[in-house]
């Protein structure tokens, strides 16, 4: 079999699992463009916070792919898209009213996007002759999605940190399929950066955690402490958050790339009732059962209902005018 038919049916299987875009990384390319190196110099600064899972072996592993999956040559990235009709945070000021990140309003990507990834795996093992070994992951694994994908056409990491493609903009999940089977030939061409003079996200970043160009601190960062934290917030930082009971959007909803993004048309990711600048009297009156069958099957439930009843308590405190 050649190559170009190679291509062609891991492209076209993965257009028939319903994924927007896909592309073939070879990890030499991966390796050649250091990205490993500037993980670990992030972690050294501090910025991954609390978050144990990204440190010690683990990000050796996202340093290494061929920890992860021995002889693997290449990973195949896809990208789907989340997005809705729905408005942006910024156009939501109703200060009784809270926010949930737009990537949590349906239903839990992870069981989306594995399940369309276990098709196209499923697929290329029955047409693609020979023996090879491939292991799928949807943000759960040891792998630098964002810096594989952005050895793609995909999309460049925006000053936000985001992947953003020029006609979807960065509203998008990202998996990949490492794999022992090797592409030959010409590289992927990366797209090009085109966030040119724009820092429209991180002027509008109200914790400031955008410290530079593509360089986030999680420990400043509103998603970090309303989904990754979890004590009790420190007052200081209880204040800075703002109504947002899960996630943030702000530096996505202010990128101009996404002002004409498309819509997903998948009804997984449809808003669910209620999850669109939900008011937080009711949030804070849910019951432990009411809050497990309102997100039943979504991103939020991991978060456990303590930490949600946390988050909830500070966004009303923060919507609440100063005496």
């Amino acid at each position: 079999m050649s190559m170009t038919d190679l291509r062609a049916i891991v492209e076209a299987a993965a257009r028939s699992e319903g994924f927007e875009d896909v592309a073939i990384v070879r990890l030499e390319d991966f390796f050649a463009a250091q990205d490993g190196d500037y993980f670990s110099r992030w972690l050294d600064r501090g910025f991954a916070g609390e978050m144990n899972y990204l440190k010690g072996e683990r990000a050796e592993k996202r340093r290494h792919p061929g920890m992860i999956l021995e002889g693997a040559r290449s990973a195949i990235c896809v990208t789907l898209n989340y997005n809705t009709d729905a408005p942006r945070s910024v156009e939501c000021r109703d200060p009784s009213c809270g926010w949930v990140s737009r990537y949590a309003w349906g239903s839990d990507y992870h069981d989306v996007l594995k399940k369309k990834l276990d098709g196209l795996l499923e697929r290329m093992r029955s047409e693609i002759p020979g023996p090879f070994e491939a292991r799928a992951y949807v943000d759960t694994g040891p792998i630098l999605e964002r810096a594989l994908a952005r050895q793609s056409p995909l999309g460049w990491v925006g000053k936000n940190t985001c992947l953003i493609n020029e006609r979807r903009g960065s509203w998008l999940f990202i998996g990949e399929i490492l794999t022992t089977l090797e592409f030959p030939g010409n590289a992927a061409t990366p797209a090009a950066d085109r966030c040119g003079t724009c820092t429209r996200c991180i002027d509008a970043c109200p914790t400031q955690a955008i410290t530079e160009p593509r360089v986030l601190d999680a420990t400043r960062c509103i998603s970090y402490w309303t989904i990754e934290f979890k004590a009790e917030f420190p007052q200081e930082i209880a204040a800075g958050l703002g109504r947002h009971v899960f996630g943030c959007d702000i530096c996505q909803d202010v990128c101009p790339w996404n002002r004409r993004a498309p819509a997903t048309h998948l009804d997984e990711f449809q808003a669910r009732a209620g999850l669109v600048n939900p008011p937080l009297e009711e949030l804070a009156a849910m019951a432990e059962g009411d809050f497990r069958e309102k997100f039943k099957n979504s991103p939020v439930r991991r978060l456990g209902f303590k930490r949600f009843q946390r988050n909830v308590r500070a966004a009303i405190a923060n919507s609440t005018p100063e005496s």
